[in-house]
């Protein structure tokens, strides 16, 4: 953080970097600790707490950074205000006309990622101090550069433009390449669903991320396969074979959703989205070694869950009973179309992943496939389950059939089912990711200005001052809904786009842009970094 104080008369600053633990930690402990060497004292203000849970260590620390261009650096004093507050403060006497600059440089770690998380996080913040600012503004800038070049250039549209740029960065910002983690829905902007992984990882955010940087996608489908096993312990646990993923995933991999939340034990979708998401790492990579190490076993896992999971009834009438479905509102439901959908993917790539390393799949899962239930109307609308009846709903089912699942590719039906639900969302309480759906659907098939219209509608009622930031529902405020952005994105790349996964890699199909929209660039695709266009 970079202050600069220009003073218009002769004054004095007291300037102070305050840390404050939040309500939910436990156990506060602040610390003040100086570092004296000949040229410089580092001053370091730190803070250690529990996790909510108890079960993780969580430490801060912060210093100030002083230029050399204002001389020898003030005295810093350490006030401590209550337990959950602390304060380092110096003062300093300006000129008017006078012009002073400091920064305050810090750095945060958990037990989670460091045996000893206190002193580490003082030691990274000892290694930014005697870096410097400029070094470590020089490796910031170069590391977003980098990032950058996968990027959406929006031409003709400069809200549209800068909205999509600020997802992007949010997105950017809660994924980094090379470790086994994966993000919440609210990313790392706050405590909003306790930071634990959900679908809204595996199939929203993580399809546009796949897409402009699989080397970030990586690391989500590494976090999913080092939990793989406490998801078979879960599955034994249920009566299953194979794998059953939790709902909501945290540290351990094992189920992390409150015992009140019926989407714990019941919204099995979670798997198939992980076998989906497991497939596509490989159609963009097409690296089979992974496939081998990492993608067979989580396919074959997920695979082996579904086997077990349908309910065996005659041809054709392979159920998944007592489900809560995509669409939340929709709970202990039978033959849901997302989840049988889904289940019959997951089983179909499974097999397609076995013939690529030679093995041979289990016959059980083409017939499987080949019998599960997907319900209709007699109109030929898809049914969203047993039991519904036209009812609003929370979000997208039954059209996630038509992307990302591809059960239907038929552009009629597409727009059948398409027009059907579109009627059927609240104004208000949904998330922001059915409209997204919409929104890739209708430029899939044609209509710009319908994708348009959807496009705005799937965030701008959702923005909170002073910086546009996306709220999980229109009006709501709780920023920022990574899940979101990472749908709306997907609408722009997939959908006015045209870019679509498939086993021999990533093509562009016949897509619309809005009338405002005088082109479209995405840059920095695939593992080849290609570069897509569409023109009006």
């Amino acid at each position: 953080m970079d202050i600069t104080i220009t003073a218009k008369k002769d004054i004095g600053i007291n300037a102070a970097s305050v840390m404050e633990a939040p309500d939910a930690l436990k156990d506060v402990q602040n610390y003040y600790n100086e570092i004296d060497r000949p040229h410089v004292v580092i001053s370091l203000l730190t803070s250690t707490a529990k996790s909510p849970t108890g079960k993780l260590l969580m430490c801060a620390s912060n210093t100030f950074l002083f230029s050399e261009a204002h001389g020898q650096e003030p005295r810093v004093i350490h006030e401590m205000w209550d337990n959950n507050m602390h304060l380092m403060k110096f003062q300093k006497k300006l000129k008017a006309g006078e012009t002073y600059s400091y920064s305050i440089a810090g750095s945060s770690i958990s037990s989670a990622h460091h045996d000893d998380p206190l002193n580490e996080a003082e030691r990274m913040t000892i290694f930014a101090k005697l870096e410097g600012r400029e070094r470590l503004i020089q490796f910031h800038q170069k590391a977003w550069d980098d990032l950058w070049k996968s990027d959406i250039v929006i031409e003709g549209d400069d809200q549209s433009q800068q909205d999509i740029h600020s997802m992007l960065y949010h997105l950017y910002s809660f994924v980094r390449e090379g470790t086994a983690l994966s993000p919440s829905p609210m990313g790392l902007s706050g405590l909003g669903y306790n930071g634990h992984v959900f679908w809204d990882a595996d199939l929203w955010m993580y399809p546009a991320l796949l897409v402009l940087h699989p080397e970030m996608a990586k690391s989500m489908m590494e976090y999913r396969f080092e939990r793989l096993e406490a998801a078979k312990r879960n599955a034994f646990n249920h009566g299953y074979k194979g794998a059953m993923f939790p709902w909501e995933s945290a540290g351990t991999g094992v189920e992390e959703t409150p015992v009140w939340a019926l989407s714990g034990p019941f919204e099995h979708h979670i798997t198939a989205c992980v076998g989906l998401a497991a497939w596509n790492y490989y159609c963009v990579t097409q690296d089979k070694d992974w496939l081998k190490e990492k993608g067979w076993p989580l396919l074959k896992a997920t695979a082996d869950f579904w086997a077990s999971r349908v309910e065996r009834n005659g041809p054709g009438k392979y159920d998944i009973k007592n489900v809560v479905a995509a669409d939340e509102w929709a709970e202990n439901v039978d033959n849901d179309a997302f989840t049988n959908a889904a289940a019959k993917a997951n089983l179909q790539n499974a097999t397609a992943a076995a013939k690529i390393l030679n093995i041979t799949p289990d016959a059980d899962w083409t017939d499987v496939a080949t019998n599960i239930s997907i319900l209709k109307f007699d109109d030929g609308v898809t049914k969203e389950h047993a039991t519904y009846h036209g009812e609003g709903i929370k979000q997208a089912d039954a059209n996630l059939l038509s992307y990302p699942l591809k059960e239907i590719t038929d552009p009629k039906l597409v727009k059948t089912d398409l027009e059907y639900y579109a009627k059927r969302v609240p104004d208000e309480g949904t998330p922001a990711m059915t409209q997204a759906i919409f929104t890739l659907l209708y430029a899939r098939l044609g209509d710009g200005e319908k994708a348009f219209h959807w496009f705005k509608d799937a965030y701008i009622p959702n923005l909170n001052p002073p910086f546009n930031v996306i709220a999980e529902t229109k009006g709501g405020t709780n920023p920022y809904f990574a899940t979101g952005a990472g749908g709306i994105i997907q609408s722009v790349v997939m959908g006015f786009g045209g870019l679509e996964i498939t086993p021999n890699g990533i093509v562009q199909i016949r897509s619309a842009l809005p009338k405002q929209w005088k082109k479209l660039t995405i840059t920095g695709v695939g593992p080849q970094k290609k570069t897509f266009a569409v023109n009006k």
